[in-house]
């Protein structure tokens, strides 16, 4: 709750007071499950939203909406009011725009792939340091030919491309092995499977529509719809990630504000530092470190502190710390750890007061006007204003139709040309090519073997002609040969008549004459 332009957060010996011009300087809510860490994040986010800071949080467990409703005018309610003596109290909720990466009601959230770069790319994927430079070699590749890397198919195409050419870059770029593009595409199949296709495209998250106000001055809260992203936790932490990276890169430096200029929840923090190599560690640090002077205030919600490494730990001064469970040696260390972070307080034992602390209780600790962090106190969280629970279909209703204008920006996918467009319109023109070359190849052998058969035709037609000319020629001799033969046989048929006949007509002329001498 928003008090004489300090945010009211809980009430001990002494009320404990957030002041917003150290909001900036960071903050941790830690607590096992069950005892409250969900209330005072609301508690603190709707009394940034009062005055006027636009907020950045996830919906890991699908209760944080209830922001936008005012909450419920319990006797339970009205008896921690009575209780804290709080004056001028009133249920209201606050201003929400709903966000959502993979596919729901919420605006859609998206980046490109060239966007999120190549080495939390890597994270996100889980390479190793072999595969991670292929990756690099993709995006460098990528970055040189002009193609865009706007969604999972782009970077696809592109690893494609590299594995196919990957002699001719060898020499400029380094050795790419087949086996490393193999399973980078194996990974973002995994990443797919898991939704995280639909967060990576166009249009491209603005992050300036997160720092909205209204018209009555107060701050926008932005909410990310978590619950179904919870079973894509690495999709989770890399969004937020480079949520924090952007912001350090694009944001003014402006110093020390009155009032930080956005405040970014990150819960479920252990996400993050899960298996996180040293490289974005130390980049993380530097982040938490620095922007600060950009006016953006970071809280990491989680379960214990022990889940944050020291390095980030270190920049978290505003601290409320609900109770903790030890049942085991590690557990006992880390509420040790966790009381000793606290700057002690003479009226009870931090440590023993971290295992006796109930439900919507904690020990906090935040900086005062000078910086410096207060005398730890064991107290009570106040009550939201807002409901504890999910809003009603009836108000999300009523926020999404309030962001109609960005979810008219943002609500359409938009597939330009990029990398695959591009590399497809190469393959498609070689392919045609060789099909061009191939047809003609074909046709050059067709008409080879057209003219080499047109030749053997020709030769046996003249082979014919030959041989239809020897045999009219052998025909003509043989005729000839035989009209010879019949004028030889008529010659000598002629002859032995005519010399038949000259013997009988001397036969005939011996009788008559001896006829006549006969007579």
């Amino acid at each position: 709750m928003l008090q004489d332009g300090k945010i009211w957060m809980a009430q001990g010996d002494n009320p404990c007071y957030l002041q917003l011009d150290q909001a900036n300087r960071h903050g941790l809510i830690a607590g096992a499950s069950g005892t409250g860490k969900t209330v005072t994040l609301k508690v603190m986010a709707e009394g940034f939203s009062q005055a006027g800071v636009p907020v950045f949080m996830a919906d890991v467990k699908g209760d944080v909406t209830g922001m936008a409703q005012p909450g419920d005018d319990t006797e339970g309610i009205r008896e921690r009011v009575e209780r804290f003596g709080i004056e001028g109290w009133s249920l209201q909720g606050c201003p929400v725009h709903l966000w959502d990466m993979i596919g729901g009601e919420g605006i859609p959230v998206r980046i490109t792939v060239s966007d999120m770069g190549p080495v939390m790319l890597a994270r996100l994927l889980g390479l190793t340091d072999a595969q991670e430079g292929v990756l690099n070699i993709a995006f460098r590749v990528a970055d040189d030919r002009q193609m865009l890397l706007i969604d999972l198919k782009d970077l696809r195409a592109m690893l494609n491309y590299v594995g196919e050419h990957a002699k001719e870059l060898e020499l400029e770029y380094g050795r790419v092995s087949s086996q490393s593009v193999g399973a980078i595409l194996r990974e973002l199949i995994a990443i797919e499977d898991q939704g995280g296709g639909a967060f990576f495209g166009e249009p491209a998250l603005d992050l300036a529509d997160w720092f909205a106000t209204t018209e009555d001055g107060q701050g926008v809260v932005n909410i990310l719809a978590a619950a179904k992203l919870m079973e894509s936790p690495q999709v989770y932490a890399m969004f937020l990630l480079w949520m924090l990276s952007e912001l350090f890169q694009t944001l003014p430096e402006v110093g020390d504000l009155a009032k930080p200029k956005l405040v970014f929840f990150f819960d479920e923090a252990h996400l993050l530092f899960d298996g996180m190599p040293k490289e974005l560690t130390d980049r993380l640090v530097q982040v938490v470190k620095l922007i600060r002077s950009k006016g953006v205030g970071v809280y990491f919600i989680t379960q214990s502190p022990s889940d944050i490494p020291d390095e980030v730990l270190a920049q978290l001064s505003n601290r409320i710390q609900h109770g903790l469970r030890a049942y085991t040696p590690a557990e006992q260390k880390a509420v040790r750890a966790a009381a000793r972070a606290f700057r002690a307080n003479p009226a009870f034992d931090a440590a023993e007061a971290l295992l006796e602390v109930g439900t919507g209780e904690a020990l906090v600790s935040l900086l005062n006007g000078d910086g410096q962090p207060s005398v730890v106190e064991r107290a009570k969280v106040l009550p939201p204003q807002c409901l504890m629970a999910a809003a009603s279909p009836e108000t999300m209703a009523q926020v999404v139709a309030a962001q109609a204008p960005l979810q008219a920006k943002y609500g359409e996918a938009v597939d330009r040309e990029s990398a695959y467009e591009l590399i497809s319109a190469q393959k498609a023109a070689v392919e045609e090519a060789e099909a061009a070359e191939v047809q003609a190849e074909e046709l050059a052998k067709a008409q080879a073997a057209a003219a080499k058969e047109a030749e053997k035709e020709a030769r046996a037609a003249e082979r014919e002609a030959q041989r239809l000319q020897k045999e009219a020629e052998r025909q003509a001799q043989a005729a000839e040969r035989a009209a010879q033969k019949q004028r030889d046989q008529a010659a000598k048929t002629m002859s032995s008549i005519i010399g038949q006949i000259g013997r009988e007509a001397g036969r005939q002329l011996v009788r008559g004459l001896f006829g006549g001498l006969r007579r």
